[in-house]
């Protein structure tokens, strides 16, 4: 039976918690995990510095994956937002935007990929800081252009940093609709953020109920608790 395993990881600009940035240390996180599909959340990509500064490729790169970067926002003159890495052929791509109005741009990313013959659709999310902004944005991953989408055929994966630490609208949503990975595991460890000494879950992985979970956790090494604040989430699926 295959196994793909999907990452979930906030690379934080790729700026550590020793206060540098260094996409090198996150390709070198990215290496460890050795995942066939990851959904990066606030990458930053300035096409027309040095290479490293063009995070989304710098990373692809040194993983030999491809990727689909989407822009929620401009940063400094480059392009700021999600990121999707994958070993497969991707089939579609498209962002919705679900940003509240007065907040920070928001937005999901969707790719479809074909995985031993069958579609799998990946949604990258990075949600925001106000109760109120995730009520909102809740209720519009229930709506017919993203969770519920009329073009859906095949099984649905939800990755991303939700910011919500405790039990609120979000997770309850997402839990009607789908598994989470971190009920499905016992004892399995919540806490990721900060990466050196966390003390909440922010970062979450959704499943449709015809997939199955091997195994999930949260990666930890000397590379991975400096590389960015979050520690990456990862998942092994069973197809």
């Amino acid at each position: 039976m295959r196994t793909i395993r999907v990452a979930s990881y906030n690379v934080h600009k790729c700026q550590g918690v020793d206060g540098r940035v260094r996409p090198d240390r996150i390709a070198r996180v990215l290496e460890e995990i050795n995942a066939d599909i990851v959904g990066l959340q606030e990458v930053v990509s300035h096409p027309e510095r040095r290479p490293e500064d063009h995070q989304a490729c710098f990373l692809a790169a040194a993983c030999k994956m491809d990727y689909v970067q989407v822009s929620t926002r401009k940063h400094l003159g480059g392009v700021y937002g999600n990121v999707i890495l994958t070993r497969f052929p991707i089939l579609l791509h498209e962002n919705v935007d679900i940003t509240r109005r007065g907040r920070e741009e928001r937005s999901v990313q969707r790719v479809d990929h074909k995985v031993e013959g069958r579609h799998l659709h990946v949604f990258n999310l990075h949600l925001g800081t106000s109760f109120f902004e995730r009520r909102h944005q809740a209720r519009s991953l229930m709506e017919h252009t993203i969770l519920r989408a009329h073009n859906l055929e095949g099984e649905r994966i939800v990755i991303g940093d939700l910011n919500e630490w405790t039990r609120g609208l979000v997770t309850r949503t997402l839990t009607q609709e789908l598994r989470r990975v971190d009920l499905e595991i016992p004892m399995f460890r919540k806490r990721t953020f900060p990466a050196l000494f966390p003390l909440f879950h922010l970062d979450y992985i959704y499943y449709e109920h015809t997939l199955r979970v091997r195994d999930a956790f949260f990666h930890h090494s000397r590379v991975s608790m400096l590389a960015s604040d979050h520690l990456p989430l990862v998942a092994d699926f069973a197809l």
